[in-house]
């Protein structure tokens, strides 16, 4: 380890800046955010520094360097465009004892500067000792996706009640355990919401009581591409104590759930064993009662026939609490990696999402309206019914030859499309591999031109296959 990490507190203590550029301006920034008491020495001042300087941040010093200048400082930076003036500022801070950082040149350095993920007062640090700067920053960007903004309010919080939990629990491993549980449940949910208030109070009720209650969150895992996944599904599944995942959920997301997590498969799919609705009902009560965070992980968004309002219900029953994580739902990230927009001013006004299974003994769908021109029906869950579908389309008066699209695998390295006209759906939707979406309307015209995803030349298979035959 080339360098030792460490946290300064630089608050009223004397930091010499010399540089008046927008390099000297982002390194001020920083540095006022610590309280320091800033001196800049530059005959000139950028937009931005100048704006600072009006606002009273730093003291400014309007001539060119000197040695003086950096007397009784406690940490210098040169960041000047010239590079016999850094050099100079260098040697001056190291012949003093004072620590030097000279903007972009390392062997100037006797401390660099790493790339910063701000949580205030958390604080996270990475360096690569300065060899390869652009690594650390890509390395800061994958973290701060994974660390949520309501952070810093998290641990402000729970530094105003250590004393008293340390008061109230003194036992060392109970307190340890006190706190991961806070951090990883209910407490931190209700920071992460805004409501700082009823998160205080869940810790004296967590403290009071010793409250074991757990709480269910629904996150939609999107289609199946893990990086459609949003940013909160992400930080959710990683604190889960366990998962309930459906079938679509596909392995690339699954892979993204925190390893000590246990993870229960509750799919349901068609012509295959499967656990029953009750079963999952019954099962997210239970290991809610638990005291455990359990994630109901769905394909899709947990409310585009993904039953989660159901689910949510159940846990209302059980005064259980309970959050949502939207996710993109099939026929919007299928469509989109399939090059077939949902609307388009010239082909489609509207869209309608329909699923082929509906409930036991329900009203049948409206297919007088859905018939009608210019909109785009997404089915998702139709291939069985992709023979009836067609026929009643067909019948209320859709043009057998309307463009449709069996989108399947939509999103992940093996997606399919395809393609033909209505008429063709029942054998188009027999060739694609589930999961499956069927898209029907004039915009599926449009894939040719803007497939972009997973092109292999499976489009139109069954249809050239015919015509080769003919």
């Amino acid at each position: 380890m080339e360098y030792l990490p460490l946290f300064v507190d630089l608050r009223s203590r004397k930091v010499v800046l010399v540089g008046g550029g927008d390099v000297a301006a982002r390194k001020a920034e920083l540095l006022l955010k610590v309280d320091a008491a800033l001196m800049v020495i530059s005959p000139t001042l950028s937009p931005v520094l100048q704006r600072l300087y009006e606002q009273k941040k730093f003291i400014w010093v309007k001539e060119e360097y000197h040695f003086s200048h950096i007397e009784k400082a406690y940490l210098v930076i040169a960041a000047t465009d010239q590079p016999a003036l850094n050099e100079k500022v260098f040697h001056d801070a190291e012949s003093q004892q004072i620590l030097v950082n000279v903007v972009d040149e390392k062997p100037l350095c006797s401390f660099i500067v790493p790339s910063i993920i701000d949580r205030d007062p958390v604080v996270i640090a990475i360096s690569s000792g300065g060899t390869a700067p652009v690594l650390a920053r890509l390395l800061r960007e994958k973290l701060e996706a994974m660390l949520p903004n309501s952070l810093g309010h998290m641990a402000k919080i729970a530094g105003r009640w250590r004393e008293k939990v340390k008061s109230s629990i003194t036992s060392m491993r109970e307190r340890k355990r006190f706190w991961e549980k806070s951090f990883n449940g209910r407490f931190a949910s209700l920071v992460e919401k805004g409501q700082l208030l009823e998160a205080e109070q869940q810790l004296e009720k967590q403290l009071s009581e010793r409250d074991n209650s757990g709480e269910l969150i629904l996150v939609g895992a999107g289609p199946g591409d893990a990086g459609l996944l949003t940013l909160k599904g992400l930080q959710v599944v990683q604190n889960a104590d366990v998962v309930l995942y459906d079938n679509l959920v596909s392995e690339e997301v699954l892979d993204l759930v925190r390893r000590d997590a246990d993870k229960i498969c509750v799919g349901k799919r068609a012509h295959h064993h499967s656990v029953s609705q009750e079963e999952t009902n019954a099962l997210i009560v239970k290991l809610a009662k638990q005291g455990k965070k359990v994630v109901r992980l769905k394909g899709g968004d947990p409310f585009i026939f993904g039953r989660g309002g159901e689910e949510l219900q159940v846990a209302a029953e059980a005064q259980i609490p309970f959050q949502v994580v939207p996710g993109i739902t099939a026929a919007i990230g299928a469509t989109a990696y399939a090059g077939i927009p949902l609307t388009h001013r010239e082909h489609a006004q509207s869209v309608t999402f329909i699923t082929g299974h509906c409930k036991n003994n329900g009203n049948d769908l409206d297919w007088p309206a859905l018939a009608s021109g210019h909109q785009t029906l997404a089915i998702y869950m139709g291939t069985v019914k992709a023979e009836y579908i067609s026929k009643q389309l067909i019948e209320f008066g859709r043009s057998p030859n309307t463009p449709v699209a069996v989108i399947g695998c939509g999103t992940r390295n093996n997606q399919q499309v395809l393609s033909g006209q209505l008429h063709e759906l029942e054998t188009l939707a027999q060739q694609a591999p589930s999961p499956a979406l069927l898209v029907i309307g004039e915009v599926v015209a449009l894939h040719q031109q803007l497939a972009w995803f997973g092109h292999h030349g499976v489009e139109n298979r069954w249809r050239s296959a015919v015509l080769e035959l003919a």
